[in-house]
């Protein structure tokens, strides 16, 4: 019984990761060509989460990171997302989080302090508890960086990160940007897909099967080891 309940959550976490996949394909967010990352290297796949920019897109991105949060089992209080990118991600996966029966506050922060009306640096609910952090993806790591050092100044606790898709690529060093962040804070970076993820997706589609070598490829020379972080 136990080996069933493990094997059917497997299977459940493996099926939203390729939905998502899938899901980013069709909507043009994920793309496969020829792409310089700003580190001046040439990638096979290109993946701009602002192109979820029309409400039913915003909808379904929102269950994913709902769906993503929830099987983690992370034990969290709210939400906070960093200005910008992460302030509709914040709202959407409070919303569909709701929709789920987990009903949590959310805040998100900006960039320069107000000085009238209710003042201070973030808007939404006081910053209290564990708090989970939104983002689309981690690249330098500079918005999470800035948001647990703003949580953590509020008096609350960063309990983890929550990205759309992890790239698994080193930096300038041996690690990724995701296992920086949790070597420098020992926080977990929770993603709704991972490289792997997608790997395994193009194995099993004929219609994308000729993305797979140069993905494998790029994943060699530049990917780092996903230990679950």
């Amino acid at each position: 019984m136990d080996t069933y309940f493990i094997t059917h959550r497997a299977i459940t976490m493996f099926n939203f990761r390729h939905d998502f996949i899938r899901f980013a394909i069709e909507k043009k967010v994920l793309r496969f060509g020829e792409f310089q990352t700003k580190a001046g290297r040439l990638s096979p796949y290109f993946f701009n989460a602002g192109l979820f920019n029309d409400g039913d897109s915003m909808r379904q991105l929102s269950q994913f990171y709902a769906q993503a949060i929830l099987a983690s089992g992370i034990s969290f209080d709210m939400l906070f997302g960093p200005a910008y990118k992460g302030i509709p991600l914040a709202t959407g996966a409070a919303i569909a989080l709701a929709e789920q029966g987990r009903n949590v506050p959310y805040c998100y922060n900006r960039k320069e302090a107000k000085d009238h009306g209710e003042g201070g640096t973030t808007v939404g609910a006081k910053l209290d508890g564990r708090v989970l952090i939104i983002d689309d993806v981690i690249s330098a790591g500079t918005s999470v960086r800035e948001s647990i050092e703003l949580i953590r100044a509020a008096g609350a606790e960063p309990c983890a990160v929550v990205i759309a898709l992890d790239r698994m690529e080193r930096g300038l060093g041996d690690l990724s940007a995701v296992q920086e962040v949790h070597q420098d804070y020992g926080i977990p970076v929770v993603a709704i897909a991972t490289l792997n993820d997608l790997l395994g997706f193009l194995q099993g589609e004929a219609e994308f099967t000729a993305n797979l070598t140069a993905v494998k490829a790029y994943r060699d020379l530049f990917g780092v080891c996903n230990d679950e972080v």
